[in-house]
């Protein structure tokens, strides 16, 4: 099982990855580093502090058409108004959005480019070589493991990440949020719909059911 749900998606470990593991073992052996500590900072940068700004960024382009514009023109620029810095891993960021029949979702088939100041690190299964190599051959597929079905008539285009350029996926707003303020619909907005993997529920599903029972 992945950190993510997506264990077909996971890959074993390579060996950079043992070696970082290995030394991790080490310092927390003597006693130089707080295994808590750790995962704490991994929590704040893969799930709180990227994908919140990100989902920022989104919910504003929701409720700012001009914002919008000026967002898919030059990510960076419009990103910047919102007291964004690019930061490492962001400098170059052009912004994708989805539409009624376009769906766009990203990868990076050489290693793990991805957009860290907007979305936070990236999760295991975007540098695992079966995400890597097959959402190029078959992305259809690989959202239907994620649980996104899309009509026949929707385009699926698939963006190749570099180190030269990166990108972050504009989902569509759902229907029924026109009463919902811009924070509330940030709240809406997961990490995995700004790679393209997922889309934004309203409800969401655990309000929905919660509702439901």
């Amino acid at each position: 099982m992945s950190d993510d749900g997506h264990p077909e998606h996971n890959a074993p470990d390579s060996g950079p990855t043992l070696r970082v593991k290995a030394l991790e073992a080490l310092l927390v052996e003597k006693g130089l580093v707080d295994p808590a500590a750790l995962d704490a900072i991994v929590d704040q940068y893969e799930h709180r502090v990227g994908p919140r700004i990100g989902a920022r960024v989104v919910a504003r382009a929701w409720v700012d058409a001009a914002f919008r514009a000026r967002l898919l023109a030059n990510a960076n620029a419009a990103i910047a108004e919102l007291g964004i810095p690019s930061g490492p891993e962001g400098e170059h960021l052009m912004a994708l959005e989805n539409a009624p029949r376009l769906h766009n979702m990203v990868v990076c088939t050489l290693c793990s480019c991805y957009p860290w100041p907007v979305l936070g690190l990236p999760p295991a299964w975007y540098k695992s070589f079966a995400y890597r190599s097959r959402a190029v051959a078959d992305p259809r597929g690989v959202l239907r493991e994620f649980g996104v079905e899309l009509a026949p008539e929707v385009e699926i285009r698939v963006w190749d990440s570099s180190a030269e350029l990166r990108y972050l996926v504009i989902p569509m707003r759902p229907a029924g949020t026109g009463h919902l303020s811009e924070a509330e619909l940030a709240a809406l907005v997961t990490r995995d719909a700004m790679i393209g993997t997922a889309i934004v529920n309203y409800p969401p599903p655990a309000a929905a059911k919660s509702a439901a029972e």
